[in-house]
């Protein structure tokens, strides 16, 4: 088995452009909720307290080809500005079952992530929305910023994370880069107070809570992804119109939703759709300007797999 290409950190962030990107998560959700193929849950394992390794596999349409992404998580990395995520990702070809093509995970997750959320952000949040409050300062923060600008004209971005230092730094790098208007915030109710809120940190407990929301916000929870970490109250869970990425693998993963259900404020209905219905027309995600509206990011290998197919056909 040799002869198929590898992508590196620098090759996917040349290949895997955002606007390409965000085609692809488009179409890969809307194609994984309407083929309601059962897939794989994340196997995940803690080697060391705080530190994961997880095995995600699945496949795209029967002709687009299957695989696996495989990866450690280490926050602490994160904290430091490297990779929190490393690893690969593999696609397989459907006809002849070699290896198609493989890539370095870190880089496909912090675009295909991002891209996904900017995806969610286009179909819920409010058409006038122009304020991004962003909670975190890492790698997905950078991400994030890019991909949602291409979907909403942001006329302000607040950031705020635990160490002043490291979110005024990250403000200032991220506006001389992307030519946004970007400020760090030292109390994370002024981020709160934005048209759309995303949080990406690796934070345990709430950051974020619903009394601070204004009227018609919209949500993008993305930094936990198992079951464990919150960023959010489960008063915010209960009170918005909370969309995810896939309903199977919120039902057993989705901290925020876990904890509100189990606090007995919701209950599986509570998840109105999932991303895919909505953009289908499936399922109706925002109903008033007024309302709030939560897009929970688990991730999935279908976008890791779209995407990586993506920058081999470029």
């Amino acid at each position: 088995m040799t002869g198929f290409p590898f992508y590196d950190r620098d090759a996917v962030e040349r290949l895997l452009d955002y606007p390409g990107c965000i085609g692809a998560m488009r179409a890969a959700m809307c194609q994984f909720s309407a083929e309601r193929r059962e897939q794989p849950l994340r196997q995940i394992i803690e080697p060391a307290p705080a530190k994961l390794f997880a095995l995600m596999p699945g496949m795209l349409s029967i002709d687009e080809g299957f695989g696996a992404k495989v990866i450690t998580v280490f926050p602490d990395l994160a904290r430091d500005g490297r990779a929190g995520h490393r690893g690969l990702v593999i696609l397989f070809d459907p006809e002849s079952g070699d290896v198609a093509a493989m890539a370095d995970a870190g880089a496909i997750t912090e675009i295909r992530t991002a891209c996904t959320t900017a995806v969610a952000t286009d179909a819920l949040a409010r058409a006038d929305a122009r304020t991004l409050g962003v909670f975190g300062c890492g790698a997905q923060a950078a991400t994030h910023l890019r991909a949602i600008a291409l979907v909403r004209p942001l006329e302000d971005v607040r950031i705020w994370g635990r160490d002043e230092g490291r979110a005024e730094a990250f403000a200032q790098k991220a506006e001389a880069e992307t030519g946004l208007p970007i400020r760090a915030v030292a109390d994370p109710r002024e981020a709160a107070e934005a048209d759309i809120v995303t949080t990406v940190t690796s934070s345990a407990q709430p950051v974020l809570f619903r009394d601070w929301l204004q009227p018609g916000a919209h949500v993008n929870l993305v930094g936990s992804s198992y079951a464990g970490p919150m960023e959010v109250d489960t008063a915010l869970v209960a009170a918005t119109r909370f969309i995810v990425d896939s309903r199977r693998s919120a039902l057993v993963a989705a901290a925020e939703f876990i904890a509100a259900r189990s606090e007995g404020l919701i209950d599986d209905g509570h998840i109105v759709a999932e991303l895919g219905e909505v953009l289908s027309g499936e399922a109706v995600g925002r109903i008033a300007s007024g309302q709030l509206t939560t897009f929970k990011s688990l991730g999935h290998i279908v976008q890791d797999l779209a995407a990586l197919r993506y920058i081999h056909a470029a």
